[in-house]
């Protein structure tokens, strides 16, 4: 808990992680990992997104000067990406070509656009575990015949996956289709103790640091998702105890629930 007008965190050393803040809006299903997790291991769940996302409209994206239908692949790393992809081509009466391929960082992202596609008659690729290194495999396979749009946050993309693109040599672009914007996170932080904070994208650690510029861990535990939002954290100066994705713990939830494990034998 954080006290009113209070700039450090007043977390006292956790044992064990009883109450995890999820940094991410609540599932819609009640037959979510998630859920099954908490009975699992008889903790509780807070969930509060850190940072709302704002999309670019059609008429501030044509500055960037960018013909979508140009492209052969499109790169994506969340479904969020997705969403303002075809938001932004409907905006503009773009008609994506059935022959586009598209690259997920994950099987569930790529699994989503079957929201928005034809599955099966598209060409969809992603990566094994989750992780860059796994979809960089996968792109590397077509990089030679293919212009690559990256779609991104305007101010949180990846740059493992622009240094890759880059020094591999991939002829790409990048697309920004929205915005990420700090929320008020204070109303849930300085109700109740938090023995865990989970972090998704550098853009949520950001947020915790608009809403609290002195914030110190205190005996907070941190589990963070991605190589990005983890390096956010170590140069804020926290430590990450809890880290998605790897090749045993390909998500959030799989990495909350090693470590939950690990911590019941102690």
């Amino acid at each position: 808990m954080l006290k009113k007008g209070a700039q450090t965190s007043s977390y006292g050393t956790a044992h064990k992680a009883r109450n995890i803040l999820i940094t991410q809006p609540k599932p819609e299903s009640e037959k979510s990992p998630y859920f099954e997790l908490a009975r699992k291991y008889s903790i509780e769940l807070t969930f509060h997104p850190f940072i709302r996302l704002d999309p670019i409209p059609a008429r501030e994206f044509r500055r960037q000067k960018i013909d979508i239908v140009s492209f052969s692949a499109v790169i994506f790393t969340s479904r969020n990406a997705i969403d303002h992809f075809f938001r932004t081509s409907d905006e503009m009466k773009i008609t994506i070509s059935q022959d586009t391929k598209y690259f997920c960082i994950t099987e569930a992202v790529a699994l989503y656009l079957q929201k928005f596609i034809l599955y099966r008659k598209r060409k969809v690729f992603y990566g094994a575990d989750g992780t860059n290194k796994s979809m960089f495999d996968v792109i590397n396979k077509h990089k030679e015949n293919e212009k690559f749009l990256y779609v991104c946050s305007e101010n949180q993309q990846d740059n493992d996956i622009v240094n890759w693109l880059k020094n591999n040599h991939c002829g790409f672009q990048l697309g920004f289709m929205y915005r990420s914007v700090s929320n008020n996170v204070k109303e849930i932080m300085d109700e109740r103790e938090f023995d865990m904070i989970c972090f998704f994208t550098p853009s949520g650690v950001r947020s915790l640091f608009d809403n609290y510029p002195a914030f110190t861990q205190n005996g907070t535990l941190i589990g963070a998702f991605g190589n990005n939002t983890i390096k956010a954290i170590e140069e804020a100066g926290l430590n990450v105890q809890v880290k998605a994705p790897a090749p045993q713990t390909p998500s959030m939830i799989a990495a909350l629930d090693h470590f939950l494990s690990e911590k019941n034998k102690k």
